[in-house]
């Protein structure tokens, strides 16, 4: 393996089964609404497995999910992202060889993904059976300009040969999802969601496919147009919904030729007319060269880097591995309000596409600092979602409010198993949590208005519903927290102390619109009063939060003392993740966590405890959490390095940064895990340089780990960019532009009109 700063390459010729499922996530191209695996265009030989799958963000279909006892209020179906189609597929045959890595003799190969550029791309030197020697480049791209535009550029080098060139290219419709019954986060059963509607060929041999889902009445179309580089016959074959191109040519010795392949995708939930706007998307996309295409994807992400920018002095490996996870944060995440980012972005089939709480908590933090207006664009996605969780407040009993979705597509509980589904509460506050950190980054108080306000009154008031008080304190019972191995608990810590957050901040919104003359609309729209703000108040203010006085600590709820401890040294290597091998209910006995749970509360809630009751916590958690969920190393090592306990920071750090790369999890193949991507620069921005957004402004808490010489990034906040220097010696800040800011360094507060230097000794 060779790394760059923007490139990421493999070695490509001897790799097995795994390496090639890996590849195919590690690889893939998306750009928030699309996303496409990086298949072979050739395919594998029988017996390899592979998920070929291209995929559009927030399209859905319903998937039957039957409980065993027809109780009332559990859910029966879900909403699950289907495989659209395959037009990946391109077959190369020269001289009557068909052009595989199974078999003649590869020279060279290697597959790279440039993220400045924003392509993938293989290059094979390949000898076929016969002798002929060629030389293949594929580069693949979706665009950031062109939402709706996948494009293979499929170049052909003779290199001791003259002779004949064929191309067979597949417009397939008839595709399934990916299934794994053994495993609870892959779908368990194959199915075609999707239903041919209609195959349409034009004049020009643009192809456009038209389906329709079973269940959730949505249509897709995509289109498909060949442009070769010389001149060509093109037979076009229709059978069903699958169209073939068989496109032939000539080509002599050191001569070169290129097919360019494009595909375009619509849907109506955009798109009143998914045909007609396809054809219109061709069309756009046809009028300009690849060359340009190329060139608009490089300036999209020459601004997207310059917003993001992070350097990594001393680390290679991880320097290309935090790399490699920014980027692949703007290729998952939506760019408009009809969809959100997946557990597994646009990669695979984890998950089925749904989105949690990860979005929240691990990648808005990233948006905030760096491009807020996609932040909007995700919080205004929940915003548009607020009936179905109306609905789902209801059915859950609850008279008034709202309650999020664990797991969801389009807003409806997607969650078969509610002990660790629906019952985690903590989501409400999560919403809650990124709508006030998405104004305390950017002061936009009229989006706070327009969305903001609807979602902190609504969840706060599910609070006011769900709890009770009980010996003067306000308590929040049988919910389930962060953590997924302790579930349907009283008083989860990490819950009470979201709801805590989430009601006081109701309050200081109401006041602050009040004072602004800003609150009539919503507040007549929510038929909200002051004395209902002060049943916040109280609430909030009665919150009970555990505290255990002999061991110092706050128990992650009101039962987890009471509890066996799991003994993590003598459970064998080949039963974790613990979740595949023990009943739940073995797990839930036993004190033993998945993930962060408090810990992560003391992250993100840090002034509400001593900095000596946090470490306590976090010593005490980090003897029983196995890790088993990628949202946990990174959470660890913020805390870690809030708690000066420099080297933890950064081990668990560099367990988050690398897990897709290399695989950690061995689950990769599956998908990237965004969530995970975000918590890695958590855990530089808000671990390292001790980053917190508060009330009274931006604080920073600077500190660098022994193995890195320097570090460097730039964050948004309000109207300015600020650039941060990081290295042993001292912390450096400019003003890059912007307004003049007030920032605290080590709990002191400066001005930062220009440049301000700070000594780390």
């Amino acid at each position: 393996m060779r790394s760059k700063k923007l490139v990421y390459e493999v070695d490509n010729i001897n790799i097995d089964n795994n390496d090639l499922m890996v590849h195919e996530a590690v690889f893939h191209n998306a750009n928030g609404y699309i996303g496409i695996r990086s298949n072979y265009e050739e395919g594998y030989p029988e017996g390899y497995d592979s998920i070929r799958g291209s995929y559009i963000n927030g399209f859905y279909d319903v998937a039957d999910m039957k409980q065993a006892e027809n109780l009332y209020g559990l859910v029966e179906d879900k909403q699950t992202m289907l495989n659209i189609v395959d037009t990946q597929s391109i077959l190369l045959i020269i001289n009557g060889q068909t052009f595989s890595m199974f078999e003649g003799t590869v020279l060279k190969s290697k597959r790279w993904l440039d993220m400045e550029r924003g392509i993938t791309g293989r290059h094979v030197i390949w000898r076929a059976p016969n002798g002929n020697e060629l030389e293949i480049e594929i580069r693949r791209m979706t665009s950031f300009y062109q939402l709706s535009l996948f494009t293979i550029e499929y170049i052909v080098k003779a290199l001791n040969f003259s002779g004949s060139v064929e191309f067979i290219s597949l417009h397939d419709g008839g595709v399934m999802n990916h299934s794994n019954s053994n495993d609870p986060r892959i779908a368990r059963d194959s199915v075609r969601y999707l239903m041919p509607v209609g195959a349409f060929i034009q004049d020009d041999d643009a192809s456009f496919l038209v389906s329709r889902t079973l269940k959730s009445d949505l249509s897709v179309c995509t289109g498909v147009k060949h442009v070769l580089s010389k001149t060509c016959t093109i037979n076009t074959q229709q059978e069903g919904h699958k169209v073939t191109k068989n496109i032939q040519t000539t080509i002599a010795e050191n001569e070169t030729i290129s097919l360019i392949k494009y595909t375009v995708f619509t849907d109506t939930i955009r798109n009143k007319d998914c045909l007609k706007a396809a054809k219109e998307e061709m069309e756009k996309a046809l009028s300009v060269s690849l060359l340009t295409m190329y060139h608009n994807q490089k300036s999209y992400l020459n601004e997207y880097w310059n917003n993001c920018y992070l350097e990594i002095d001393g680390d290679d490996d991880l320097t290309s591995s935090v790399n490699y996870n920014m980027y692949q944060l703007i290729q998952s995440v939506g760019k408009d309000e009809f969809c959100n980012i997946a557990a597994k972005g646009l990669s695979g089939e984890g998950y089925e596409g749904h989105y949690f709480w990860d979005t929240e908590m691990y990648i808005q933090p990233f948006f905030n600092l760096t491009q807020p207006s996609i932040t909007k664009n995700l919080i205004s996605f929940r915003y548009r979602t607020l009936k179905e969780a109306r609905k789902n407040a209801r059915i859950l009993g609850h008279s008034k409010g709202v309650l999020f979705p664990w797991r969801t597509i389009m807003g409806t509980e997607c969650s078969g198993y509610f002990p660790s589904g629906s019952a985690g509460y903590h989501i409400n506050g999560d919403i809650a949590y990124s709508v006030v950190a998405y104004y305390l980054a950017t002061d936009d108080i009229d989006f706070m208005v327009e969305k903001g306000a609807e979602i902190l009154f609504e969840t706060a008031r599910l609070w006011m519903d769900v709890g009770t008080y009980y010996n003067n304190s306000f308590r929040i019972n049988c919910v389930t927290g962060p953590d997924e191995y302790t579930c349907m608990v009283n008083n989860n810590y990490y819950t009470n102390v979201c709801a805590q957050y989430n009601l006081n901040w109701a309050v200081k919104l109401y006041y602050l619109l009040k004072d602004e003359d800003k609150l009539s609309d919503i507040e007549q729209k929510l038929h909200l009063t002051e004395d209902e703000i002060m049943e916040f108040y109280h609430a909030a203010k009665c919150m009970y939060l555990p505290y255990d006085d002999d061991l110092k600590i706050n128990p992650q709820d009101d039962s987890f003392l009471h509890k066996k401890k799991w003994d993590l040294d003598q459970t064998p290597k080949e039963n974790f993740p613990l979740l595949l091998n023990y009943h739940p209910l073995h797990l839930y006995r036993h004190q033993v966590c998945k993930q962060a749970d408090t810990v992560m509360a003391h992250f993100i809630f840090e002034d509400v405890q001593s900095e000596e009751t946090i470490r306590n916590s976090f010593d005490y958690y980090e003897k029983i959490t196995t890790h088993d969920s990628s949202l946990s190393t990174c959470i660890f090592s913020i805390v870690a390095s809030k708690l000066g306990l420099n080297k933890k920071a950064y081990d668990y750090f560099g367990n988050s940064a690398k897990l897709d790369l290399f695989n950690t999890h061995k689950n990769t193949k599956d998908g990237i895990h965004t969530a995970n991507m975000g918590g890695t620069y958590m855990a530089i921005i808000y671990g390292f340089a001790g980053l917190r957004i508060k009330e009274n402004g931006i604080h920073f808490s600077p500190s660098i780990p022994d193995e890195w010489k320097e570090y460097r990034f730039k964050i948004n906040y309000e109207d300015s960019q600020i650039k941060v220097v990081i290295n042993h010696n001292e912390s450096k800040f400019s003003l890059i532009k912007g307004s003049p800011q007030q920032i605290h360094i080590n709990n002191k507060l400066y001005e930062l009109k220009d440049n301000l230097d700070v000594s780390l000794k």
